[in-house]
């Protein structure tokens, strides 16, 4: 596959990048520092040590890609903000007071993932309905891949997960067509102020 001429990076993707990022460290801290009895078995502690490595898989890629690309700071941005989402849905207490908060989620944060999982693929130079099956797929394997994780969580012995069939198809569902749309989105809007005409 062939890559497209490096491209300097635009400076609103930068400011959203950093400004996600940001979000995520302050929502980590707020979390740890205020005590909340919403937070009580949110697993906070694990999420200060995990949810950070969120914001480095982009970099990793691109350093380990050889850099054959401008930095892509709109994908980074993307990648985080769901966490970012799912933290901020823990601290205002939006999961428990929400009426299907949690499905709203799902259809939102995938479209932020596959969105910048397209973007990372738009230096490729790939056909566009290429780039948005190839972005659907992945996001169609990744709530699998998510599900079942939570599956093995909940025969660990773990409780408070209210994990149902209904919840699980819900979830299959929303996060898939939310990847559809993520996708389609990436590729109109996102990857193509990225590379130009996809």
């Amino acid at each position: 596959m062939t890559y497209r001429s490096r491209e300097q990076v635009r400076p609103i993707d930068l400011r959203f990048m950093w400004a996600v990022i940001v979000a995520l460290g302050a929502c980590l801290l707020i979390g740890l520092v205020v005590p909340m009895d919403r937070l009580d078995g949110k697993g906070w502690p694990a999420r200060a040590l995990t949810y950070p490595l969120s914001a480095l898989v982009v970099p990793a890629l691109w350093l380990l890609r050889g850099r054959r690309w401008s930095f892509p700071a709109l994908a980074n941005g993307l990648l985080v903000l769901p966490f970012v989402l799912d933290l901020a849905g823990n601290l205002f207490g939006l999961f428990d007071n929400v009426t299907n908060f949690d499905d709203v989620l799902h259809l939102v944060n995938w479209m932020f993932l596959v969105g910048a999982v397209v973007v990372l693929m738009a230096p490729l130079g790939l056909a566009r309905w290429n780039v948005i099956g190839l972005g659907s797929g992945f996001g169609a394997v990744a709530i699998v891949l998510w599900e079942f994780m939570e599956y093995v969580v909940l025969k660990t012995g773990t409780t408070g997960l209210d994990l149902t069939y209904d919840d699980t198809i819900s979830d299959l569902v929303l996060s898939t067509v939310g990847g559809l749309i993520g996708a389609t989105a990436a590729v109109l809007f996102g990857a193509r102020s990225v590379v130009g005409r996809l």
